[in-house]
Order: structure tokens, then sequence, then C-alpha cells
């Protein structure tokens, strides 16, 4: 049996262990925040700066949310890699 609780207009579903299921956009903005993350790891850089320089050439929206079920089962080392890869060439071809 499943309970269904609400959180600012987000459905989240707690099992009979109180453990909370996220939903499938809550799984994505997790990944996302972790691309971010380990990519300002490897640059050595503020989360944030990666954030702004991600947003300002639409790579979240153009290129994560819409390639997660590629990007999330690759190596976390790939994944990162190829982020670094990409923002650098969309940001030479602004």
């Amino acid at each position: 049996m499943l309970f269904i609780t609400i959180f600012a207009k987000e459905t989240a579903l707690l099992d009979m262990e109180n453990k909370i299921l996220l939903s499938k956009d809550e799984i994505i903005m997790g990944f996302v925040a972790s691309c971010i993350e380990d990519v300002a790891d490897t640059l050595g850089v503020d989360y944030f700066e990666v954030y702004r320089r991600m947003d300002a050439v639409k790579m979240i929206d153009e290129y994560i949310i819409p390639n997660y079920e590629v990007l999330h089962s690759e190596s976390r080392r790939n994944v990162t890699e190829g982020l670094i890869d990409t923002l650098k060439r969309w940001e030479e071809s602004i």
C-alpha cells in the first residue's frame, strides 16, 4: 500500500517504510545538479559559476535534460568530460 503526500505542488509517494519515492522529474533534476557539481569540481570552480555558464548557453534545458536517458547510463567520468567539452564548444559558438 502506498501513501500520497503533497510537497509544494509536487506529489511524492511514500512506501510502507516511509521512504520517499521520487518522481522522474525529481530524479532528473538531481542528475542535473550532480552534473553541475562534478563539472565544477573537475574545473576547480564554484558550482554556481558552472550553472551560470551552462544556463547562458541553454545547455541544461537543451542538452542535459533531453539526453538524460543516454547520459545517466554512462560513467560519471565520461559524462563529466563530455559536459566540459560540450560547454566549451557551445560557449565558443556564441
